[in-house]
Protein backbone atom coordinates (compact mmCIF):
# COMPACT_ATOMS: atom_id res chain seq x y z
CA UNK A 1 0.00 0.00 0.00
CA UNK A 2 1.02 3.27 -0.81
CA UNK A 3 0.62 6.60 1.47
CA UNK A 4 -2.50 7.48 0.15
CA UNK A 5 -4.34 4.54 -0.07
CA UNK A 6 -2.99 4.09 3.61
CA UNK A 7 -4.52 7.31 4.39
CA UNK A 8 -8.01 5.92 2.42
CA UNK A 9 -8.26 3.29 4.74
CA UNK A 10 -7.81 4.60 7.32
CA UNK A 11 -10.63 7.13 6.16
CA UNK A 12 -13.06 4.15 5.41
CA UNK A 13 -12.56 2.71 9.43
CA UNK A 14 -13.02 6.40 10.86
CA UNK A 15 -16.28 6.05 8.38
CA UNK A 16 -17.46 3.03 9.32
CA UNK A 17 -16.87 3.40 13.12
CA UNK A 18 -19.31 6.41 12.64
CA UNK A 19 -21.66 4.59 11.27
CA UNK A 20 -21.39 2.22 14.10
CA UNK A 21 -21.83 4.51 16.49
CA UNK A 22 -25.05 6.12 14.66
CA UNK A 23 -26.02 1.77 14.66
CA UNK A 24 -25.27 1.68 18.65
CA UNK A 25 -27.42 4.56 19.40
CA UNK A 26 -30.22 3.60 17.45
CA UNK A 27 -30.30 -0.18 19.31
CA UNK A 28 -29.62 -1.11 15.83
CA UNK A 29 -27.86 -4.61 16.58
CA UNK A 30 -27.59 -6.32 13.46
CA UNK A 31 -26.00 -3.04 12.02
CA UNK A 32 -23.63 -2.86 14.18
CA UNK A 33 -22.56 -5.91 13.93
CA UNK A 34 -22.05 -5.92 10.23
CA UNK A 35 -19.98 -2.84 10.76
CA UNK A 36 -17.65 -4.30 13.01
CA UNK A 37 -17.35 -7.06 10.36
CA UNK A 38 -16.35 -4.42 7.79
CA UNK A 39 -14.26 -2.38 9.89
CA UNK A 40 -12.02 -5.75 11.11
CA UNK A 41 -11.33 -6.31 7.10
CA UNK A 42 -10.20 -3.06 6.72
CA UNK A 43 -8.16 -2.73 9.76
CA UNK A 44 -6.60 -6.59 8.53
CA UNK A 45 -6.10 -5.13 5.02
CA UNK A 46 -3.88 -2.74 6.88
CA UNK A 47 -2.27 -5.34 8.73
CA UNK A 48 -1.18 -7.96 6.02
CA UNK A 49 0.13 -4.65 4.49
CA UNK A 50 2.63 -3.89 7.08
CA UNK A 51 5.17 -2.97 6.92
CA UNK A 52 3.96 0.84 6.13
CA UNK A 53 5.67 3.05 3.98
CA UNK A 54 7.15 6.20 6.00
CA UNK A 55 4.55 9.27 6.06
CA UNK A 56 5.81 12.82 5.17
CA UNK A 57 5.09 14.68 8.78
CA UNK A 58 2.00 16.01 6.81
CA UNK A 59 0.41 12.61 6.05
CA UNK A 60 1.30 11.29 9.53
CA UNK A 61 -0.06 14.02 11.27
CA UNK A 62 -3.64 13.12 9.30
CA UNK A 63 -3.28 9.74 10.29
CA UNK A 64 -2.66 10.28 13.91
CA UNK A 65 -5.49 12.62 13.71
CA UNK A 66 -7.86 10.17 11.88
CA UNK A 67 -6.77 7.29 14.29
CA UNK A 68 -7.67 10.07 17.35
CA UNK A 69 -11.12 10.26 15.82
CA UNK A 70 -11.21 6.31 15.49
CA UNK A 71 -10.73 5.79 18.95
CA UNK A 72 -12.81 8.47 20.19
CA UNK A 73 -15.87 7.01 18.28
CA UNK A 74 -14.74 3.15 19.75
CA UNK A 75 -14.81 4.49 23.28
CA UNK A 76 -18.57 5.68 22.40
CA UNK A 77 -19.38 2.96 21.14
CA UNK A 78 -18.30 0.56 23.86
CA UNK A 79 -20.27 3.30 26.60
CA UNK A 80 -22.89 2.59 24.88
CA UNK A 81 -22.75 -1.09 24.33
CA UNK A 82 -21.61 -2.46 28.03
Amino acid sequence: MNSSQILMTYNAILTITGKMLIAAQNSEWDQLAKLEKECRQLTELLIINDPEPILDEQLLQKKVKIIHQILADDAQNKAITE
